[in-house]
């Protein structure tokens, strides 16, 4: 029997809240990925611990690594990389993407496959980059079968539908025998915050990487070192948190936000200033305070494309019309992210349409009714956000959060005070 819709709570005057997050998933991920083919044990800190990282630990596990929980912590033994196993991808883009080149180093061939929608997600380019590095891969997209050797080499990706595509690549290279060259062709690479992520923590680990070029990743091959790595809070998860305060005004403060960091999550400093916050930064955090107005914003957003759906629903509530560019890529993630907005936003009796990039959308008074989540953690806490404002909203299937914010509804009912939804 499906879930009960989610009755998005109504914020009743302004929020006063800290909210710990738990650590990001872009990070997690890859912290797990290099440590699992490190070259000695090591330790993956303050984890976070959801689906999309559940996903990928046991994806680590099935290929030979040794993985041991202790509250946010993981101790990592690397392993033989061993062949003949079934890797469950779920939904997560991070695992269906990083862990394909990872399996190309097995002894034997290794299966994937996900949840349904999975299998519409861009695959075809990371997939034949591997067979052109000397794998066989029996398709272009989930599920499919993957087997080495694969030595590395030179190879021409078109990455224009997500920087994964380049990470999911770096990630492994060193290990490849002639490590790794790659070259993007085609429209500009989305997220490319995300591969600079990567990059970063490939270097700290040891590799040598050359990106002096634009659209060029070299690694050179060699051993990827053992780490104790302590894991950032996940700065995009803060959106709906943030912007509760905006819609309701009042103050939240997201502590352990970095002073320097790779993830996109902090162009929020900036998206939501311009939106009417006002923004400040110091050690105990980042704090905002909202007066419960929102502006209108024309924004690109082709480097953090997951902050869509909050500033979307910001927008939807906004005294101004907005334009969110650059994000076509949307169209390719857990849902079509774009095609979703429009008709959840004026299923409510909102005014938006898609654009060839982005979105438009026009201030107009909001009403009760369902919004849905079509399985994608972002649109449910887009729901969320609209809700604060529109009584009567439900959000169908929030345990959707669970991706990469499993305590989502409690902690969205502590935001507001109130344990309204805490347990649904």
């Amino acid at each position: 029997m499906p879930a009960p819709h989610w009755p998005a709570p109504t914020a009743t005057g302004p929020v006063s809240a800290t909210v710990p997050l738990p650590g990001s998933k872009s990070v997690t991920n890859r912290a797990l990925l290099l440590a699992a083919l490190a070259d000695g044990p090591g330790v993956v800190r303050q984890a976070l611990r959801s689906r999309d990282a559940d996903l990928m630990v046991e994806a680590l596990r099935a290929l030979g690594a040794e993985l041991v929980g202790d509250g946010d912590d993981y101790h990592v033994t690397p392993g033989p990389l061993r062949g003949g196993a079934r890797i469950d991808v779920g939904l997560a883009g991070t695992v269906m993407r990083f862990v394909p080149p990872m399996a190309a180093l097995a002894d034997g061939e290794v299966f994937f496959d996900g949840d349904p929608a999975a299998r519409t997600r861009p695959m075809g380019p990371i997939l034949n980059a591997l067979r052109a590095l000397g794998a066989e891969v029996d398709r272009d997209s989930l599920p499919f079968t993957i087997r080495g050797p694969i030595e590395g080499g030179e190879v021409t990706i078109d990455a224009s539908a997500s920087s994964q595509l380049v990470s999911g690549l770096l990630l492994t290279a060193a290990r490849f025998a002639k490590g790794v060259t790659i070259r993007h062709a085609g429209p500009p690479v989305p997220s490319m915050p995300h591969i600079a992520m990567t990059v970063q923590m490939l270097r700290a680990a040891g590799v040598g990487v050359d990106d002096s070029v634009r659209d060029v990743w070299r690694v050179e091959p060699g051993p990827i070192a053992a780490r104790d790595l302590v894991v950032e809070p996940d700065l995009s998860n803060a959106a709906p948190f943030l912007a509760a305060a905006m819609v309701a005004g009042g103050t939240v403060t997201i502590p352990d936000w970095p002073f320097e960091t790779t993830q996109p999550g902090d162009a929020l400093r900036d998206l939501l200033t311009r939106m009417g916050a006002t923004v400040s930064l110091d050690t105990t955090g980042l704090t905002l305070v909202g007066e419960g107005r929102v502006e209108g914003i024309d924004a690109d957003l082709r480097d953090v494309g997951e902050l869509t759906p909050t500033i979307a629903a910001l927008a939807a509530l906004a005294s101004s019309e907005s334009r969110l560019r650059g994000i076509a890529h949307l169209r390719g993630h857990e849902t079509d992210r774009l095609a979703a907005l429009v008709t959840e936003i004026n299923r409510l009796g909102g005014d938006a349409e898609e654009t060839e990039d982005g979105l438009l959308i026009r201030p107009r008074p909001l009403s009760a009714g369902l919004f849905r989540s079509y399985a994608d953690h972002r649109m449910a806490t887009a729901g969320a956000v609209i809700g604060l404002r529109v009584p009567g909203v439900e959000v169908e299937n929030i345990a959707t959060t669970g991706k990469t914010l499993p305590e989502f509804p409690r902690m969205w009912a502590a935001l507001l005070g109130t344990d309204r939804g805490a347990d649904r």
